[in-house]
């Protein structure tokens, strides 16, 4: 019997909701290991300049994404979604080697197959370099609080 990565589509507001905090969370943990198990091993991905093909790769780039984003927080946030896809726009905060610190916006377009893997995923994402007192990502490393604020109540 398949795996299946819960929820599954056809997505409800509710279910898309819950599949992107899981995203989130994951990609807290800065656990590539953990990351990918949400991918289908043929996962197909466009990541800034990056194509990822399948789980070995998207696992390499985030080993090196994770290395070169230093102290990295992220909020993602439903926009749309229909049967089996799902859009986000998130931002995410980090600082470089020289300690310059970091936030990223962007937007990603998922595709899920009926197991509830995510076959493809796109994403396009800028860069703003911020003072480290213009942070607004600042909870301990790992999940975000259930109790901080989204990207909407934040201005984001």
């Amino acid at each position: 019997m398949m795996e299946t990565k819960l929820p599954l589509p056809p997505f409800t507001a509710e279910t898309a909701a819950q599949k992107v905090r899981l995203a989130e969370d994951a990609w807290n943990s800065r656990d590539p290991d953990r990351v990918v198990l949400v991918y289908t091993e043929d996962t197909r991905w466009r990541n800034r300049t990056e194509f990822p093909l399948g789980r070995e790769q998207v696992r390499q780039f985030l080993v090196r994404k994770w290395e070169k984003e230093r102290e990295y927080r992220l909020i993602k946030e439903l926009w749309s979604y229909t049967d089996n896809r799902i859009a986000v726009r998130f931002a995410y905060e980090f600082h470089d080697e020289t300690g310059q610190w970091f936030r990223a916006y962007g937007n990603e377009n998922w595709e899920f197959n009926a197991h509830g893997f995510m076959m493809r995923r796109f994403a396009s994402i800028n860069d703003l370099p911020i003072d480290a007192s213009e942070r607004k990502f600042a909870w301990p490393l790992g999940r975000r609080p259930d109790d901080h604020p989204s990207l909407s109540a934040l201005g984001l």
